[in-house]
């Protein structure tokens, strides 16, 4: 039997309706009241306040299916199964049945429903992790041979991959059991043989028969036993469609098949993975645009940006002309209401396609500072060695100018250059680890805690608030020292009075204005004593010699700094002050954000 997502959806809704459970509607992909989360990255997302107790559910069992975001394997996209948006098939249990019923559910449906040979089926069980002191979940291995699970295909797994919690926020916790279905020989060893379990050929998952909400993990990391257990389960659609049907791959699924064909048609250099990028990109930020997301260099915007680029890059590595864009989402959006598997339609289609219209223009543009940049770069012997491009020029044209790494290489095997993967792939690591936070403090400049865009951002307007302070309370107000974090600033100055609310408004107002303005943000290198004869400002005169970095912002600001900075005020959008405080005895404190 071929089952279509519409099958699949109702199958599933049907079964835990008829077995109890209240069908609950799809949440939007953009959390409301949830500000850990850019996306809703999983069914249970929206609903953590009830499993810790904070909210009361609508029933006891309830079931949906949820459209999710994830963005962590952005560059597994093209492999058989990884997407960026997806369908999670999701029910759950809160103060009712526990693991048995969960994985009895699961069981049944798996294989009495949809007729999956219980053969095919392998699960995986928490194994406990005597270093935290959290035993193995034996319940659970002993109700998977009860419902008719061979024990050879029980796997037993650690912390990292059977214990779910909420990252690092505290929330409910607990281990988990996951469903995998054997894709076959064809696809590598069994388990049996090797001892190895291979979830990224041979055995796919198919289903999250049960995270089991038993703990509790506070701010510490420690855990409690929650007043009630509740069970989180989830089942990815599409993964479910390879499976039932035998296929190869998600993107064999009638969810992209349409837009592979289109665009192969319309193609001079056609590859698989290009085209499913392509696809799967196209669908996954349809969802995001019509969330009311624009794409920016910030947060979602940020995320909805790189897969559009990403996507248009391919069209152009496939020799797809860009004209053909607008129809590819156009086939999206109506394959989506043909499968069922459109959201709630926020925009029109016109107004989705308006947005693509305007982000490919944008793009268009990037290419051509990108070309000029690699230009200009080229032009210099001293960027060449024995013709290979510098790389810390490569990953510049990347990080500054948005090019992406592919792009570059072709320009330079067209110049007659090469490129060095390996050295770039080390420099976006080491900016990846610095954007996490994953070095002291002390190695960013200026009081940054990392160099990730908003912080960048947030710097910069560091500058206009120092301007406008002095602008208002006289030229003897000075920096005392700042801190700068992804979420906010802080900066410190010397003035005698706490400032009034009328004076916290003229200052936010007069930041605002000068971002209205659009003022561009100029950088030069010059001697500290040139420097001193321009008026610039520096914080510390004892550490300047030689040369220095000014950073000016027309009229309004010259400072000595060592970056990074935003290129124009615009980038800032708007500045708001949180808090103005005393920071120590005739110095005050400002807390401000970027909105």
């Amino acid at each position: 039997m071929k089952y279509t997502a519409k099958q699949i959806k109702k199958t599933f809704l049907d079964y835990f309706t008829q077995n109890g459970h209240t069908q609950i509607t799809n949440k939007s992909i953009v959390p409301h009241d949830d500000p850990s989360l850019l996306f809703i990255n999983a069914g249970m997302a929206p609903m953590k306040r009830v499993f810790s107790g904070e909210e009361q559910p609508v029933s006891k069992r309830m079931c949906n299916v949820q459209t999710c975001i994830r963005t962590n394997d952005i560059d597994s996209i093209g492999d058989r199964h990884h997407l960026c948006a997806f369908n999670m098939l999701g029910s759950w249990s809160i103060g009712d049945y526990f693991k048995e019923g969960a994985i009895t559910f699961a069981f049944n449906l798996l294989t009495k429903n949809f007729g999956i040979p219980a053969e095919k089926l392998y699960v995986t069980v928490f194994s406990g992790d005597e270093e935290k002191n959290i035993p193995a979940d034996e319940d659970s291995a002993g109700f998977w041979q009860k419902v008719g699970i061979d024990k050879n295909h029980i796997v037993k797994c650690g912390f990292d991959d059977n214990f779910w919690s909420m990252g690092d926020n505290p929330g409910p916790c607990g281990p988990c059991t996951e469903v995998f279905y054997d894709t076959g020989a064809q696809h590598g060893p069994s388990y049996e043989e090797t001892g190895i379990f291979d979830t990224k050929k041979r055995y796919i998952e198919i289903w999250n028969a049960g995270v089991f909400m038993q703990y509790y993990k506070d701010e510490n990391g420690n855990r409690t036993e929650l007043p009630f257990k509740s069970v989180d389960t989830g089942s990815g659609l599409e993964r479910l469609l390879i499976t039932l049907n035998g296929l190869e791959s998600v993107y064999d699924t009638e969810i992209y098949l349409p837009i592979i064909e289109f665009v192969k048609s319309h193609s001079t250099n056609p590859n698989e993975r290009s085209l499913r990028i392509i696809a799967e990109h196209a669908n996954s930020s349809t969802h995001i645009l019509n969330a009311g997301v624009d794409p920016s260099n910030v947060k979602r915007g940020y995320i909805l940006r790189r897969l559009m680029r990403r996507l248009m890059r391919h069209l152009r590595v496939v020799g797809c002309d860009e004209q053909y864009l607008a129809e590819i989402y156009s086939i999206t959006i109506d394959n989506m209401n043909e499968t069922e598997l459109n959201p709630d339609w926020q925009l029109s289609k016109d107004e989705i396609l308006a947005k693509v219209k305007l982000e490919q223009d944008k793009f268009s543009k990037m290419l051509e500072q990108g070309l000029k940049a690699f230009n200009q770069f080229t032009k210099f012997p001293n960027n060449i060695e024995n013709g290979k491009i510098n790389s810390k020029l490569v990953f510049k044209l990347f990080d500054t100018f948005g090019f992406p790494f592919e792009m570059t290489q072709e320009l330079a095997e067209e110049n007659g250059y090469t490129v060095d993967e390996q050295e770039f792939n080390q420099l976006l690591e080491k900016h990846k680890e610095i954007s996490r936070g994953n070095v002291t403090p002390h190695e960013f400049k200026s009081g940054l805690a990392d160099n990730s865009d908003n912080t960048i951002r947030l710097h910069t307007a560091t500058h206009l608030l120092h301007c406008a302070l002095r602008h208002f309370f006289g030229t003897d107000l000075g920096q005392k020292g700042s801190n700068i974090t992804p979420e906010r600033l802080r900066f410190d100055f010397n003035l005698d009075h706490k400032m009034t609310d009328e004076e916290i408004k003229q200052v936010e107002d007069y930041v605002n204005d000068l971002i209205s303005k659009e003022i561009p943000v100029v950088r030069e290198e010059m001697p500290y004593d040139e420097a001193v004869k321009q008026n610039a400002l520096g914080l510390f005169k004892d550490r300047y010699d030689g040369t220095v970095s000014v950073y000016t912002i027309g009229e309004y600001s010259k400072e000595i700094c060592r970056g990074p900075h935003v290129n124009n005020t615009k980038e800032l959008h708007h500045f708001k002050i949180q808090k103005e405080e005393s920071s120590s005895a005739g110095i005050r404190r400002i807390k401000a954000i970027l909105d």
